[in-house]
């Protein structure tokens, strides 16, 4: 009978050494992906990266349709690139819409950048505009999250005028580490002479 004891508390401790050397190597693993996962933070150079694929983006579609070029189908890819409508919410208020303030699909995205849907839309990214710069106020990182504020300032193609803009940008990364804008706001600076 002790035997049989003895047998069966060695089998115990022999399983519960495997379940314990599993579980250890089990949070070993999760530790290291965790550790992987934290090395693809989003950096500063992330964002402005990111801002510079937006502007340069903007103008290519003016351009595009100026040259006449296909600028529907660049809108169409910009759009689907660079925000985050297949990942979930995107909140988007554009700087020049006021009957419907807020492009919460990508279909209204669009026609906000090229015409469309929305009876107010002109074409934003149609201006055409030559160049757009970012001026950053402050950069939030929060490993797989970052948001920007500052104004963004856009030079018409026709004039060289400059016009500027606030703005606020949320990004996420996705799963293969790039960034998606799933928050745009961007509104004209206030001026009280308009009051």
């Amino acid at each position: 009978m002790k035997l049989f004891k003895l047998v069966g508390l060695a089998s115990l401790l022999t399983t519960g050494g495997i379940l314990a050397a599993t579980y250890l190597q089990n949070t070993a693993l999760a530790r290291n992906a965790y550790s992987q996962a934290s090395d693809n933070c989003i950096t500063r150079q992330d964002v402005i990266d990111a801002q510079k694929t937006w502007g340069d983006a903007i103008v290519d579609i003016g351009e595009a349709e100026k040259d006449g070029e296909d600028f529907n189908a660049l809108a169409e890819e910009t759009v689907d690139t660079l925000y985050a409508y297949d990942e979930g919410h995107v909140l988007f208020k554009p700087t020049k819409a006021a009957q419907k303030q807020f492009r919460l699909t990508e279909e209204d995205a669009l026609s906000y950048f090229v015409g469309g849907n929305i009876s107010e839309d002109e074409g934003f990214a149609l201006q055409p505009w030559s160049k757009v710069r970012f001026e950053n106020a402050a950069i939030s990182l929060d490993c797989h999250r970052a948001m920007a504020m500052g104004n963004y300032y856009f030079t018409d193609a026709n004039t060289g005028k400059e016009t500027k803009v606030e703005y606020t940008f949320g990004y996420i990364q996705d799963e293969d580490g790039n960034l998606l804008i799933n928050q745009q706001h961007s509104s004209l600076p206030f001026n009280p002479t308009e009051e």
